[in-house]
């Protein structure tokens, strides 16, 4: 098992790590659209939604991975009327074939967030070197 930490994700927020593989799989905590740089969330359910987005993609990244690694998405919701707002983050971010994804509308977030997803990547360990 190996911890992922990055600067270029938000730094957690209690006793846990941004992510952790275990074999070929990533498991990213809970991300909120918190900017590193700042700890504050962005402002307003789009910029929330994409800057929630950028924080998996940078974890992933740390772990050897791509979006195109990653295989499912659970995201919560504050308010279900921004799904399609969801839907279009998670279009321009992705390629088909998209990863699994669930949805869950819930009654508070972390730090006043408005959107929290976390996912499941599969990541790809190097081939070793044959030897000679």
């Amino acid at each position: 098992m190996t911890v992922i930490a990055t600067p270029d994700a938000p730094r957690a927020l209690g006793p846990y790590s941004q992510g952790r593989t275990y074999g070929e799989l990533l498991f990213t905590a809970g991300q909120i659209g918190l900017i590193p740089a700042t700890m504050a969330l962005a402002e307003g359910p789009e910029a929330q939604i994409r800057q929630v987005l950028a924080n998996i993609r940078a974890i992933v990244t740390a772990a050897g991975g791509n979006t195109d690694s990653i295989l499912k998405l659970t995201v919560y919701l504050l308010d279900l009327a921004h799904w399609p707002l969801v839907n279009d983050a998670i279009e321009a971010e992705f390629s088909a074939p998209y990863p699994a994804r669930t949805a869950v509308g819930v009654a508070s977030l972390p730090l006043g967030g408005m959107v929290e997803i976390e996912a499941v990547a599969a990541i790809a360990r190097p081939e070793p070197c044959p030897a000679n």
